[in-house]
């Protein structure tokens, strides 16, 4: 086949080399509007899972990027100056940069063509298209072809209301930590990692309340790092931040409806975002790429493999996109979490996806779980408490585990447990508008409240 790529990050040359070692016979050609060595940010970051499937799909690529990796167990979560570790975690780093150069290299040995600084435009996304048998838009984002083909992809564009802004610093960070600051502006997370011998990412991320306060919109991007650099100091060992075109932005949520039209399919963040949070872009972007061309292989025409791709991809990127969208959601409230212990903040980071519960974490890290559980839980409802279950309102003390309820989160959790004990201290007692029920709780529970509704559950 003639293959044409729109995009030259790591889903369209993985895709491309992937393509290529299946069928030497294949004609493949990347289009990149920059050139090999313009990319922004700083470092990328995979899971073990991850990595089991790129050694499969191409063991020469996997050497060199695991060569380059930094690895570590542990999530750090910092609060309150304390400093919670939790282990049992499997994750690498690597420069987004080294990363680009080794699949770049990987695709030369190919033969595979690398255009850089092409010209990406409605003409010739056409040309493109008419000419080849598969037209691959992996362009980001912002994508062209996306954009193009709005009418037949129907994209959602979502902008969230956190402001992010992506930094590195000299300063090393031994695993994935995530750091939480306040100041008079407000509350501020940090995430960062370390992705080669002496250069770490990280991202400041803040709701739009504290950004305002702040009075970024008013700040050069010198004084922008310096206030950051403040409000970390404690955690910077007097390493300043560094810029490689670091702005603020609102994270875009990409979903389409459709994921390709005629002989014309999109990969990675063109086709669909998920949260930097749960760090999944770049592995994301690679297990498309191997989903796709195993598409191909089992496949003897275009149409058929297009089809069965977003047949067989979509729901697990759908799965993938709620994990990351309950984390985005807690980040965007993360004010609300600065009440708690460091060691329930950091539970409640790691659970927030729903994706990990407490049994999983015990697996992982039975010391970590044996603090959490000796805190003195002070969060309680009264005896015979209506909850709400699938199965509808049942008293507090009938709730079994493995049972769904609506939490305040606003969205069914498991119970993973329901204990009981004597209370001694204050409880508040409310009432449902329009209603004689009155619950009794102590002062730290939290509720949903569903807007503009009067009413609450």
């Amino acid at each position: 086949m003639k293959i044409d790529i729109i995009g030259g990050g790591p889903a369209g040359l993985y895709f491309a080399l992937l393509m290529k070692q299946a069928d030497p016979a294949h004609d493949l050609t990347i289009h990149e509007r920059n050139g090999p060595d313009d990319t922004f940010g700083w470092g990328v970051v995979f899971s073990g899972k991850t990595l089991a499937n790129l050694k499969e799909a191409d063991e020469g690529s996997f050497q060199q990027i695991t060569n380059s990796f930094q690895t570590w167990d542990n999530v750090d979560v910092v609060h309150r100056d304390q400093k919670i570790t939790i282990r049992g975690n499997h994750f690498s780093g690597i420069a987004r940069l080294d990363l680009l150069r080794i699949l770049q290299q990987r695709c030369r040995e190919l033969d595979i063509g690398l255009e850089f600084r092409a010209d990406i435009s409605d003409n010739n996304i056409d040309d493109l298209r008419l000419n080849a048998d598969l037209l691959v838009g992996a362009d980001g984002v912002n994508s062209t072809v996306r954009l193009k083909y709005a009418d037949i992809f129907r994209p959602t564009l979502a902008v969230r209301t956190n402001k992010y802004i992506w930094y590195g610093t000299r300063r090393l960070f031994p695993g994935l930590t995530l750091t939480f600051r306040e100041n008079d502006a407000g509350a501020f997370a940090a995430h960062s990692y370390k992705f080669n011998q002496n250069t770490s990412t990280f991202i400041v991320e803040c709701d739009e309340r504290t950004w305002t306060s702040a009075g970024f919109a008013g700040m050069t991007d010198e004084a922008t790092r310096r206030y950051l650099e403040t409000v970390f100091h404690e955690d910077m060992d007097k390493q300043p931040l560094l810029s490689n075109n670091s702005k603020w932005i609102n994270f875009l949520l990409v979903k389409n409806a459709r994921w390709y039209h005629e002989n014309v399919v999109l990969l990675g963040d063109a086709l669909h975002t998920a949260h930097f949070s749960i760090g999944s872009g770049t592995k994301l972007a690679f297990e498309d790429a191997i989903a796709l061309k195993k598409c191909f292989v089992e496949n003897g025409n275009v149409r058929a493999a297009l089809e069965e791709f977003e047949k067989t991809r979509k729901p697990v990127i759908e799965e993938y996109q709620a994990a990351a969208y309950d984390s985005m959601v807690w980040f965007e409230n993360a004010r609300n979490y600065m009440n708690l212990d460091p060691r329930q903040l950091a539970f409640e980071l790691m659970t927030r996806s729903g994706r990990v519960d407490l049994e999983s974490l015990r697996r992982r890290d039975p010391a970590f779980v044996a603090a959490y559980e000796a805190i003195d839980r002070s969060k309680c409802f009264r005896k015979d408490a209506k909850i709400k279950t699938e199965l509808g309102w049942k008293d507090i003390e009938s709730i079994c585990q493995g049972e769904s309820v609506w939490t305040h989160r606003g969205r069914w959790r498991r119970v993973i447990g329901v204990q009981s004990r004597p209370h001694v201290g204050r409880m508040i007692g409310l009432r449902v508008q329009s209603s004689e029920i009155l619950v009794w709780c102590t002062p730290e529970q939290r509720f949903l409240i569903v807007s503009p509704s009067p009413q609450a559950e």
